[in-house]
């Protein structure tokens, strides 16, 4: 529960029976008063204040409360460290069976990336991206799709050919397409539909 409204004789009463139902302080929420409420003349045409009370939203605080209870649901413990930078959230867990959260050629931490930046949007802050790593996966990876597309642009100079990647999520589709965007003998382009779109590389 993010936010409560509640009435009450007084706004500070009303403001206190939120704190107690949302388990927060003051400093943690922010109050909208909706009714100040008046006391009426001799005990007549009195009425009740009202608050709207409302979590304060902290963006990493729920990234990392999500990816502990996802990673608690499959079975595995991990520390969560956020580099908050300009807009973007990087985010590294570290823990025992990390490859778990890797899955294969990256599937499983993407889906993880993908389902984190929902959660934290839904929350009311958009603008805020997630970007997720383990194991410094994704240089690792960005190595292995640099010196892939070099190899294969070698190839299709060679045999005139095009060289049809497997399927690759849009970030891995433009590792490809940067690598290769200022070679004179190939070009780069991308065919099919998610989230079976793949690069194309081509003789120029």
């Amino acid at each position: 529960m993010d936010s409560i409204e509640r009435t009450a004789k007084t706004v500070d009463d009303a403001v206190a029976e939120a704190l107690k139902v949302l388990g927060a302080s003051k400093e943690d929420v922010e109050i909208t008063v909706i009714e100040a409420g008046s006391k009426g003349v001799f005990g007549f045409g009195s009425k009740p204040a009202k608050v709207l009370v409302t979590r304060k939203f902290d963006p990493q605080e729920v990234a990392v409360r999500f990816l502990r209870e996802v990673a608690l649901a499959i079975g595995i413990s991990v520390q969560v460290e956020v580099n908050a930078k300009d807009k973007h959230l990087y985010i590294n867990m570290s823990g025992s069976n990390m490859g778990v959260l890797i899955g294969k050629r990256g599937q499983t931490l993407d889906s993880l990336q993908y389902l984190t930046n929902l959660v934290v949007n839904r929350c009311g802050v958009p603008e805020i991206s997630v970007v997720l790593d383990t194991e410094n996966y994704r240089k690792r990876r960005r190595e292995t799709l640099e010196s892939l597309a070099i190899s294969l642009a070698k190839k299709v100079k060679a045999t005139k050919k095009n060289v049809v990647l497997e399927p690759m999520s849009r970030y891995e589709r433009h590792i490809i397409h940067t690598v290769l965007q200022h070679d004179r003998f190939v070009k780069t382009f991308s065919e099919g539909t998610e989230p079976y779109r793949n690069v194309v590389i081509a003789p120029k």
